[in-house]
């Protein structure tokens, strides 16, 4: 028994296609997009299409993100379509623009994904934790919250939305973060996804990391507009793909109150994010000049 579990493409169709080439290749017997698929990238539409038509005509599983959610939010009529708040989420209004003939798909993905091994050994896949699909198990978390994150235990527990691979054992479950496809976290640029094989009575898991086409995610950032009518915000999830490292914490923990009350506006918070010096490196065309 083999089963495929893919995760965080953020609209990254090349990594996507790139992805979806490798798994095909390897022809497991199940596969799982285990949730963002939409959001912070420049074709959530087109990712969001290509994996509801594996689904249909191949049977593949698709669960929530938090992006999911995050971006149907913005459909809500009572949210702001102007002023600091609104102007922070204009990535994920674009998105919402593109996913619209999605919205009821999005709006009934299931939380989690379950499968058991020919002996009952469960295999199981949420997008962050069994507390929330934002809560994820990161390479620094500790055995203890984990046990807390996974209850109750299986024999093998997936995971993603940190963007960085873990692989480790606790207590008897194999946790996996698969890492993400459209926008890795630990400094490597390629895709990643997982591969989990039942073999010897026990369940197998390999990460794999796919090179795919880097200048055309860039060329992306600016033929679809996400770039220009994504926000300032679209600047640093350019910067974040080509470092491989995550930036939008940093800018909130830093600026996020500033914005919102009006003490700096979110172009200059964000400028003062891409100047700063492990930044500047990664910034310049097809993004702001600094």
């Amino acid at each position: 028994m083999q089963v495929a579990v893919i995760s965080d493409i953020h609209g990254n169709l090349p990594a996507l296609e790139a992805v979806i080439a490798d798994v095909d290749a390897w022809s497991p017997d199940v596969v799982v997009v285990g949730g963002d698929i939409i959001n912070r990238g420049p074709r959530s539409g087109d990712c969001l299409d290509l994996l509801v038509g594996r689904r249909m005509t191949q049977g593949w599983q698709l669960i929530r993100g938090n992006h999911e959610e995050f971006v149907l939010d913005c459909g809500d009529p009572g949210r702001p379509l102007s002023g600091p708040a609104y102007e922070m989420k204009r990535f994920a209004h674009f998105a919402l623009s593109q996913v619209t003939p999605h919205i009821e798909t999005l709006r009934t993905l299931p939380d989690v994904f379950e499968t058991p091994a020919p002996d009952g050994a469960l295999l199981r896949v949420v997008h962050a934790s069994m507390r929330s699909n934002r809560d994820g198990i990161y390479p620094v978390s500790d055995d203890e919250d984990i046990r807390r994150q996974i209850a109750p235990a299986p024999a093998v527990f997936i995971t993603g939305h940190t963007h960085r691979p873990l692989l480790r054992r606790v207590d008897d479950t194999l946790v996996v973060n698969i890492g993400s496809v459209g926008s890795s976290f630990d400094g490597d640029r390629r895709a990643g996804y997982g591969r989990f094989t039942w073999q010897s009575d026990r369940w197998v898991a390999e990460i794999i990391r796919v090179a795919y086409d880097f200048q055309r995610i860039e060329d992306d950032y600016v033929k679809s507009g996400f770039l220009e009518e994504g926000g300032p915000l679209a600047q640093l999830m350019l910067v974040e793909l080509r470092k491989a490292h995550g930036l939008i914490h940093r800018w909130a923990s830093r600026y996020d109150e500033a914005v919102l009350t009006n003490r700096l506006t979110l172009e200059e918070s964000v400028r003062l994010v891409l100047c700063e010096e492990d930044i500047r490196p990664f910034t310049g065309p097809p993004g702001w000049v600094i």
